[in-house]
């Protein structure tokens, strides 16, 4: 038996070829010539040769789908089953495109199958033929289909009216659900569907711990089905006897609703559940003028666009998040009856489709995310770059091959460091600067642009520290002088100083070492903590100014690390904390992402913690703190006396790792 596909080199197509293989037939598949070699991959996917497996060179939309006639005379009367499976599947194409390929493509594949004298012709629609009908849509329903503005809705509805109202050749109509992966593999070809709310699922994987309550939507009810299913059952009717006219539905008859999906996927990608939904339904009341009149008004559409845009998904998509049709399937219950052939529950294979996606899928493994393709040929500046986290960080930039400023206050160590990293082959540019001085400050500004023209990242580093309880502080006001000089003055002054070359070019990166301690309201860290807030809270207030002119900004609240800053310290000896190595890992992770904030995920809850229930986090902090005592030498005394640790001391620090204590 004889087999012609269009769109058989596609996803679905390709798991329809096996089927039609496994039956004993030859395929032949329309394809462009300069997609041979797609036939190539398939034969060796399903393990046949050319005898099998047959090109027809063609094009979707030239007459008669562009096949030469000589070819076409060959295939008539030996074709019994004509597939068509091509058009375009993708919810954010142009009407242009999409017209052209399911439209003029369904009218050219009816008259090639003509000029084949094909036994049947069956077309693979989909359930947005229905557009957005309200109600139950069954199988013996065409005309009632509402709502069809958009484009792909429009267009899946009108091919298939081509094919009830124009073709000539006994015809079997199908309308699948969304398909997605292989319910056994997950193999899936493209970002489809509920893909597109994967990368959310991702990023609130990373913001937050998998036990921690999240709120979301409900919506309608999305008929989700995986491609193995439309396949099988696609085959199965195909080559029943007496279903010529008929339309089915490859549809799941018990689909679940959106707010149920996403949660489906959240588990199978270990992230937070939606334990709150909230049905957008509920806002009916709203007049609908009103709800489009707000939906249209420039901030309202300039932050959906942004929010939709960083999560990757087109703005069509929510125009089926409230999805209103219901799909009847009892034609094809009946007759798959017997057969073994159902849909099975997407609770089942969710986690192999997510792993699938996230493997080959993720739209991140597309792009150059190593910190060589970020930084190299770049102007990368450093403060603090001769020790600790600073120095690890340059390391790394260096070898990424980075234009690498850095700038200390100590020129003999300084010079040092600029020849470690020389010997790396980097491009290094070390200049003297105390950066608790504005002066000098803005004379390290002047030399950086006259020198290098533009400041494409700056990595504010530099730092000091102060662990000192208040009790012992009253009398110590320059503690809190001293942190906010450096730590919060001193950066904004370089930000302020490299900002207007950023914003004239339209492109700039500033990452602030920040403290975990902001997020956990450390105590004894009151003077530190208080300049890192401050300079948290100057850099959101600038990231909203700048948000649309490319200038960003990356806020890494740092745990505790091994640093000369912590070393006058003697109890952090023992304690669990991060190499400088592990803390320039999530410097470079800033720089490649650019997120708003890396923290650690017990930095995060410590900050919901305070937030919800700040009593609690204050008596947390509280208990740690009088676990903990003051060093030596903030406390007056003189000894030299390595602190003694006790084994409850280093069980909360281990539970609590990385809060400064």
């Amino acid at each position: 038996m004889d087999y012609f596909l269009t769109g058989g080199t596609g996803f679905i197509g390709r798991f329809l070829v096996e089927k039609l293989l496994a039956r004993g037939g030859t395929v032949h598949l329309l394809v462009r010539e300069e997609s041979l070699e797609k036939i190539d991959r398939l034969r060796e996917r399903c393990g046949v040769d050319e005898t099998r497996i047959k090109p027809v060179v063609g094009d979707l939309t030239k007459p008669q789908l562009g096949i030469d006639g000589d070819v076409l005379k060959s295939l008539k009367g030996h074709i019994r089953h004509f597939f068509h499976l091509a058009a375009v599947y993708d919810m954010g194409a142009d009407e242009e495109s999409q017209r052209a390929a399911n439209i003029d493509g369904t009218h050219q594949a009816i008259a090639a199958a003509s000029a084949m004298d094909a036994g049947c012709f069956h077309h693979v629609s989909s359930i947005a033929a229905a557009g957005l009908f309200k109600g139950t849509f069954r199988e013996d329903m065409f005309e009632e289909a509402e709502k069809l503005d958009h484009p792909y809705l429009k267009t899946k509805h009108d091919s298939e009216r081509v094919v009830r109202y124009e073709c000539t050749v006994p015809f079997r109509i199908y309308r699948p659900g969304m398909v997605i992966g292989h319910s056994k593999t997950g193999e899936m070809d493209k970002v489809d569907g509920p893909y597109y709310f994967f990368k959310m699922i991702q990023k609130i994987r990373s913001a937050l711990p998998q036990w921690m309550p999240t709120i979301g939507i409900e919506g309608g009810r999305l008929n989700i089905v995986p491609v193995d299913f439309v396949v099988a059952a696609l085959d199965h009717i195909a080559h029943l006897d007496g279903e010529d006219g008929n339309c089915f539905h490859l549809v799941d008859s018990d689909p679940y609703k959106v707010g149920e999906i996403l949660n489906i996927f959240c588990e199978a990608g270990h992230a937070p559940r939606m334990a709150m939904r909230i049905d957008s339904r509920m806002f009916g009341f709203v007049p609908p003028f009103i709800r489009q009149s707000l939906k249209n008004l420039p901030p309202v559409k300039r932050i959906t666009s942004a929010v939709l845009d960083d999560m990757g998904i087109p703005p069509s998509v929510l125009s089926f998040v409230n999805y209103p049709t219901r799909f009847d399937a009892r034609e094809t219950e009946r007759v798959l009856k017997g057969t073994g052939i159902e849909v099975p529950r997407l609770t089942d294979y969710a986690p192999v489709v997510w792993d699938f996606w996230e493997r080959h899928l993720d739209p991140d493994l597309f792009k150059d995310r190593t910190l060589k393709g970020t930084v190299e040929g770049r102007v990368c500046v450093i403060t603090g770059a001769t020790s600790g986290i600073g120095l690890a960080t340059a390391q790394k930039l260096a070898d990424a091959g980075a234009i690498l400023v850095i700038g200390a206050r100590k020129p003999e160590r300084l010079k040092e460091v600029a020849a470690e990293l020389e010997s790396r082959g980097a491009s290094v540019h070390a200049y003297q600067c105390d950066f608790s001085d504005m002066e000098e400050c803005d004379r390290f500004i002047s030399t950086v642009l006259d020198n290098h023209g533009q400041v494409d990242v700056l990595v504010n580093n530099a730092g000091r520290s102060i662990r000192r309880s208040l009790d012992l502080a009253f009398d110590r006001f320059h503690d809190f002088e001293r942190t906010m000089q450096l730590n919060y003055f001193g950066s904004v002054r370089l930000i302020m100083g490299f900002a207007p070359k950023m914003l004239e070019q339209r492109r700039g990166h500033i990452v602030n070492i920040s403290s975990i301690g902001v997020l956990t309201n450390a105590p004894r860290f009151s003077a530190y903590v208080a300049s890192k807030s401050a300079l948290d809270a100057f850099s959101r207030c600038a990231a909203a100014e700048w948000s649309d002119r490319n200038v960003t900004f990356t806020t890494i609240n740092m745990p505790l690390v091994k640093t000369p800053m912590i070393a006058p310290t003697k109890i952090y000896d023992q304690v669990p904390t991060l190499t400088p190595d592990e803390a320039a890992d999530m410097v470079a992770e800033a720089i490649i992402y650019r997120p708003k904030r890396i923290a650690t995920r017990l930095g995060t809850f410590a900050q919901v913690l305070h937030a919800l229930a700040p009593k609690l986090g204050e008596i947390v902090m509280n208990t740690g703190y009088r676990m903990f005592p003051d060093s030596a030498a903030a406390s007056g005394s003189r000894s030299g006396e390595k602190p003694k640790v006790s084994t409850e001391q280093v069980a909360f620090a281990a539970i609590m790792r990385g809060i400064y204590w």
